[in-house]
């Protein structure tokens, strides 16, 4: 299963909430984690905030982990399908270069666009995905 975290989830599961299984899972194989180096540097930037009292040799090692196991994309295409926090696109556009089937968020805005835009990231992805399964 090929999946994008959005900050806060990873955010979350790092601080042991109740999505510390989400860390596990991946620890375990049991999703392919996509990523952007966008990304990358936002989690790693999130996770630096003092606010969060993180230790540094704790956030190292949790980018360390993104590094060696997380799959990098580039994406091709630029898209503007949130128009409420524009930053999100970027966690769309890794899941289309990265045929993931899966964006986790608690963030609604990230996945609240007009019908016609999420219908046309629903085809683009459902056709890769119909593609690769022939």
């Amino acid at each position: 299963m090929r999946v994008v975290l959005d900050t806060n989830i990873l955010l979350s599961a790092v601080l042991g909430a109740a999505l510390a299984p989400v860390l596990e899972h991946w620890r375990a194989g049991q999703f392919t984690l996509i990523v952007t180096d966008e990304i990358a540097r936002e989690y790693l930037d999130v996770l630096r905030r003092p606010k969060f009292g993180l230790p540094a040799e704790g956030v190292e090692a949790i980018g360390a982990f993104v590094f060696q196991r997380a799959e990098f994309v580039t994406p091709m295409e630029h898209l503007a399908v949130v128009a409420a926090d524009p930053k999100d696109n970027k966690f769309l556009e890794a899941a289309v270069a990265g045929e993931a089937e899966f964006i986790i968020s608690t963030s609604r805005k990230s996945v609240i666009a007009s019908e016609a835009k999420q219908s046309q990231l629903g085809r683009r992805l459902l056709r890769r995905k119909t593609r690769a399964s022939q």
